[in-house]
């Protein structure tokens, strides 16, 4: 048992008498505060990591077509561009349809009478009873009158046979006012007598021939068999073409 206690003796006498290492902190391998600023501004940034997604590869399918948005303020025009080359040239088109004939204005007339005819207390119209011509109906027959429908100028002409012994006094009347006059003075002979005149008329005037009243006894004559008695007229040149 002594030597039990020797051998404790002599170990504990050996640990203390061993040198030991002055103590340490764990931090004290670090740089001062200073140091380490500095050498954190010497160290390369770390770079940022950003997450990336791929949309195409997520892509779905194409959605319906949405509808036509309204359509926006017309721009400012533009400066008229440079004339273009002349282009080839094209093929022959198609024949149109046919036009209207030309259309040409026109009024005339040729109108007779069969009976003779003596003067009363007031002048007369000559009225007449047969038509040779009245295109397009311009002359009333009823009246013994041209009217006037294109204004324009026009020639007309009358022809009598006179009466024997009895004088012949007529008017070609336009309107109211006497134009033109057929005259006979009597005779123991019968003949033809004729008067013509161009006259320029307007819409609505008239064209008549009148006989002389009773103040001065006058007649014309005609029968059943043929026509003395004729008044014509025709439009040779309208106002307006």
């Amino acid at each position: 048992m002594f030597g039990s206690l020797l051998l404790a003796c002599l170990f504990l006498h050996l640990v203390v008498s061993i040198p030991q290492p002055p103590c340490r902190r764990c931090c004290d391998h670090l740089p001062p505060l200073d140091e380490a600023a500095t050498l954190r501004e010497s160290m390369p940034a770390i770079p940022e990591v950003r997450t990336y997604i791929n949309m195409t590869i997520i892509k779905g399918d194409k959605g319906d077509r949405g509808e036509r948005g309204t359509p926006g303020k017309p721009g400012i025009e533009g400066s008229l561009g440079p004339r273009g080359s002349e282009g080839p040239k094209g093929d022959k088109g198609q024949a149109g349809a046919p036009g209207d004939a030309c259309k040409s204005q026109h009024s005339a007339f040729s109108v007779g009478r069969r009976k003779s005819l003596h003067s009363v207390d007031n002048y007369q119209a000559l009225i007449f009873d047969t038509i040779f011509v009245n295109s397009p109906e311009h002359f009333d027959m009823f009246a013994g009158k041209y009217h006037c429908q294109i204004p324009g100028i026009y020639f007309f002409n009358v022809n009598i046979h006179t009466w024997n012994f009895k004088e012949t006094y007529l008017h070609i009347m336009h309107n109211n006012s006497e134009k033109a006059i057929v005259y006979a003075q009597p005779s123991d002979r019968s003949i033809m007598q004729s008067q013509s005149i161009m006259l320029p008329l307007q819409g609505g005037d008239e064209v008549w021939v009148r006989l002389y009243k009773r103040e001065r006894e006058n007649a014309i004559y005609s029968d059943d068999v043929d026509i003395y008695i004729t008044f014509n007229g025709y439009l040779i040149k309208p106002e307006t073409e």
